[in-house]
Formats: structure tokens, sequence, C-alpha cells
């Protein structure tokens, strides 16, 4: 099943292989590749990373457009890459809680940051996973230096949990709350989904 989401300011498609040859080139800005905690891959491995992701039970990914930059009329089952800014993913790797979910977002483009975009991104997950697969809480581990990233998701009603001193990063959760899960029920009732 490929899903994708329909927000205001943004859609969510599945990453698709037609995706990689950007996203590989935001993979090779060090910048990114801190604030993500990654490593630079060749293209073959970003190829073979995209198919693992999507085959993955355990993790979720889409990639994010901006709208405003989708040329012509959006298709669902098109990858759209001209619209491509970021990636938005959950891990639900958490062994002792299953309905635990670790998000990330990243918004690569320079020109689509502090358009909302990411806000956006995370809330449509939220409340993908929500309705999905039952997820009650969730969790972001964010770098120290990451100003932007903290601050919105404290913005989103994220508290900060923990602090690694070795790793330099903040751990923040939010538990879904019956008001939580109502406001991201409205929200995804509000969305067009393509499955």
């Amino acid at each position: 099943m490929k899903t994708s989401l329909e927000g205001e300011k943004v859609i969510l498609v599945p990453y698709m292989k037609e995706h990689v040859p950007k996203y590989h080139t935001w993979m090779q800005d060090p910048a990114i590749l801190q604030a993500t905690a990654s490593e630079p891959l060749t293209l073959d491995q970003e190829y073979e990373m995209q198919l693992s992701w999507i085959q993955d039970p355990l993790k979720q990914t889409f990639i994010v457009l901006d709208r405003e930059l989708v040329v012509g009329d959006f298709i669902h089952g098109e990858a759209h890459p001209e619209a491509m800014v970021g990636d938005v993913n959950i891990f639900m790797n958490d062994l002792d809680d299953p309905q635990m979910a670790e998000v990330e977002i990243m918004i690569a483009e320079q020109k689509s940051r502090g358009k909302g975009l990411a806000k956006e991104s995370i809330q449509l997950m939220m409340a993908f996973a929500v309705k999905n697969f039952g997820i009650h809480i969730f969790r972001a581990k964010i770098g120290e230096s990451n100003e932007a990233s903290l601050n919105l998701f404290k913005k989103l009603g994220f508290k900060e949990t923990s602090c690694s001193e070795i790793f330099k990063e903040i751990t923040l959760e939010l538990p879904i709350t019956e008001s939580k899960s109502e406001e991201l029920h409205q929200l995804i009732s509000n969305v067009v989904t393509h499955s």
C-alpha cells in the first residue's frame, strides 16, 4: 500500500527510487549530515537504503513535498522530485513499548525552511501513526545545538525527558492523551489521503 497525505502546505509521499538522486545530493552537505547524525553514502548505497526503508515494517518514511513547488497537478503515485524539500520518519523499534515511535524531520532545502512545512509534516505523520499503528507516545532525539528543531518540537507539545552529555542530544516526548488524539484525528480527517 502506497499512501500519500495532502496537507495545506505539504504533501507527504512514499520514498521512491526517483527521490534518491536529490536525497543523495542533500546528504553530501556536512551541515545536514551533522544535524541528522548520518554518515555519507555512495549513490548505490543510498538506493539500497531507500529499498531497505520501504521494506522495514518498523519504519515509515515520507518525502516532504512543498505544495508551492509541485509542477502541474499533484498525481498520487508520482514522485514529483521537483517539489522535494525533506523527509519525515518514524521508527517503531522500542522492544519494551511497540506503541512508542521515534519521529524525525528534515527540511533540507534552505528556501523551504521557516515556512511551517516541518510542523505540518510532523503533525500529519503523528496523526497517520496514531491512526494506523496505535502509537501512544512519540519521542524525538535532537542535537543540543539544533535550536530550530528543539523549538519546533516544544511548540508541538513535546517535553524534555533527558539529555545525553555523550551524544550531545536532548530527548523529548509527547504522550498521546485523549485530547491530543482527538486533535490529531481532526487533522487527519481534514487531509486528503490516497492509498
